[in-house]
């Protein structure tokens, strides 16, 4: 594009939509048009907030260059499709979208009108993704826990596409291999989707990941266990800090010869503002997407197996007469 700033609206004034658009009101090279959301006094609210107005969302398309999509998960196609079909250029909270073939339907309406379609898998601007990516090898075994207490909000969907589907992002992008089978369990616990799930992953390469997320806990806890051929590589986000344990300098391990052990620190920046910037560029530079459809359909692909896997698992659990048939069929 030849314009200097572009042109951004946002589609849901709520909790995720509110950070956007403080972004957008102060990214140097972006102007916030305008808000849009079913509810007229939250738009409004966050309108003042951010010195822009709140819009129908017709009249929104008619003056922007690009929608950032932060409405619930189950309108991210209908609100995202909607957008590019007006020749907009769109940025998508995760889940891309509630089916693959809404994801592929996206993907296609962006690619036939050259249109950047850029996925909210915010964990990848992340400086603590970017310390682990420089210091592992091709990993052989990932282990991944995200758990958090009980908040209302996002309970609109389940626990694995409200907080797990971070973690398969992020293995998927580790581990470049197809998914060969799933196993997973969880429970609706406190609302009307899974609040808790475990799942094991098995890759055609031979790698396994498990990854456990919780939104009922009475801690929060994010950590990452990697182990690859060469060594070891254990992720603290909460705290900050990486172990690494392999062959080189450093604080040497009694009984392993030549191996060592390192603490290394991140310094923290803003992820938004840098999904921002990585989208603003896409669109006005032609820079690579980091997250595109792609990526998005692959983690939404693996959300689905593990939901899949853990509905099976549940029926096994009501044959058996372990869980309430009640349990079986909790909302997804």
């Amino acid at each position: 594009m030849s314009v200097s700033k572009l042109r951004i609206g946002i589609a849901g004034a709520g909790h995720f939509g509110r950070y956007h658009a403080l972004k957008v009101a102060a990214a140097p090279r972006a102007t916030l048009i305008g808000i849009h959301d079913l509810d007229l006094e939250r738009a409004k609210t966050l309108g003042w907030e951010v010195g822009a107005p709140d819009m129908p969302f017709d009249a929104l398309l008619q003056q922007i260059d690009a929608l950032i999509v932060a409405t619930p998960a189950d309108t991210h196609h209908g609100v995202a499709s909607a957008a590019l079909r007006a020749g907009k250029h769109v940025l998508v909270e995760k889940p891309i979208a509630s089916t693959l073939a809404q994801a592929d339907e996206l993907a296609a309406l962006a690619s036939e009108r050259g249109l950047v379609l850029q996925v909210g898998h915010l964990e990848r601007f992340s400086a603590a993704y970017q310390a682990m990516a420089a210091r592992t090898g091709p990993p052989l075994y990932i282990e991944a826990t995200r758990i958090a207490p009980f908040k209302p909000r996002g309970t609109d969907v389940s626990v694995i596409l409200d907080l797990m589907i971070h973690d398969l992002d992020l293995i998927l992008t580790l581990i470049d291999s197809p998914i060969e089978s799933v196993e997973a369990v969880g429970a609706a616990v406190a609302s009307a989707h899974e609040d808790i799930a475990n799942a094991r992953i098995r890759f055609a390469s031979g790698a396994v990941a498990t990854i456990t997320a919780s939104r009922i806990s009475a801690r929060t806890e994010r950590k990452m266990r990697i182990f690859a051929q060469h060594g070891y590589l254990g992720a603290d986000f909460n705290a900050r800090k990486l172990t690494v344990v392999a062959r080189g300098p450093g604080q040497a391990i009694r009984g392993l010869d030549g191996f060592s052990s390192q603490e290394i620190g991140w310094d923290e920046h803003d992820s938004l503002a840098a999904e921002h910037l990585g989208f603003v560029a896409a669109v006005l530079d032609g820079a690579p997407v980091l997250v595109d459809a792609a990526a998005g359909r692959r983690a939404l692909a693996a959300a689905l197996a593990v939901a899949d896997s853990m509905a099976a698992a549940r029926h096994r659990m009501v044959a058996s007469g372990l869980i309430d048939p009640a349990a079986a069929e909790p909302n997804r």
